[in-house]
């Protein structure tokens, strides 16, 4: 028997997997802060909730994939909460980026109602999100997991358990250190070669199969040379991951150089009202260190 599907949180990631879920069959059930966004998965062929608990009540896995810690606590435990319209039974996957010490004491929230938790962080950015291709990292029970795949498929194409509750969003922040400093790596290139006047497309192209190849190049790198600003993922979603990497590693005692580099540069772009500019947006901060714009024609 299909399971029924609830989707809280249909922003820049969740709408595109919202209609992939529609797309694999699934009946699924959405609410969103701003009602607006649920638009378009409502024309696709979803119902609406009233509300968290509602969309709980209706449903057997309830997905959460909101931008922070206090948003996931507030949609599954607060008011009209996901705690309290969910059946014993139900199952939990909240596909945010998270902290993991939040997870783990939601999760156990929940387990006292009899509901399940999986934490399943995604990577991908919009892109992925919209073609169903997210990488999808699992923390959480192995039985849970197994249950969940059917829905995971229809939204991502590398699905890895990565450990118990909580591991899933530990991950996710190692994969944001990758993504952020590989990010600057590549903004500094491309302000390289632009000084040297060299065509950027050509230069990505001519490299891109190398070594020095990455995602954050081909998908980022074109969009740089464009200079295209819309995001694949916010500069302020992508500060947020950081600040999560960087409380991280104070607990742990991991310096991150790099990252903390990047935070601060992101942090200078942000009080030039540029949050919500893709990630990719980066390089504006340092061409306003080296008075060079990288895609301008010499």
């Amino acid at each position: 028997m299909t399971e029924r599907v609830g989707f809280i949180g249909l922003g820049i990631m969740g709408q595109g997997m919202t209609l992939n879920l529609l797309k694999a069959g699934f009946p699924v059930t959405v609410w969103n802060r701003t009602a607006a966004k649920t638009e378009q998965a409502l024309a696709a062929g979803a119902a609406a909730g009233a509300s968290p608990a509602d969309v709980a009540a209706k449903s057997d896995i309830i997905i959460t994939c909101v931008s922070d810690t206090p948003d996931v606590q507030a949609v599954l435990l607060g008011e009209n909460g996901v705690i309290y319209g969910a059946k014993p039974g139900a199952l939990v996957i909240d596909m945010s980026t998270i902290s993991p010490g939040a997870t783990r004491d939601m999760a156990a929230a929940l387990a006292e109602k009899g509901v399940a938790m999986l934490d399943a962080p995604v990577s991908g950015g919009s892109e992925g999100a919209a073609k169903g291709t997210l990488s999808i990292m699992v923390g959480g029970d192995a039985n849970a997991y197994e249950r969940a795949q059917p829905v995971f498929k229809a939204m991502g194409k590398t699905i890895t358990r990565v450990g118990d509750i909580g591991a899933g969003q530990m991950v996710k922040l190692v994969n944001q250190v990758l993504v952020v400093v590989n990010g600057l790596a590549v903004c500094e290139a491309l302000l390289l070669a632009q000084a040297g006047g060299l065509d950027l497309q050509t230069t990505i192209d001519a490299v891109a199969g190398g070594a020095a190849g990455s995602w954050m190049l081909s998908m980022r790198g074109p969009q740089i040379a464009r200079r295209d600003w819309r995001p694949g993922f916010t500069i302020d979603l992508q500060q947020k991951d950081v600040r999560l990497v960087l409380e991280a590693a104070q607990e742990l005692g991991v310096p991150m150089l790099a990252t903390s580099l990047v935070n601060n540069l992101y942090r200078t772009l942000q009080q030039r009202g540029l949050g919500s500019e893709g990630n990719h947006a980066l390089v504006k901060a340092l061409e306003n260190l080296a008075g060079i714009e990288v895609g301008q024609k010499g």
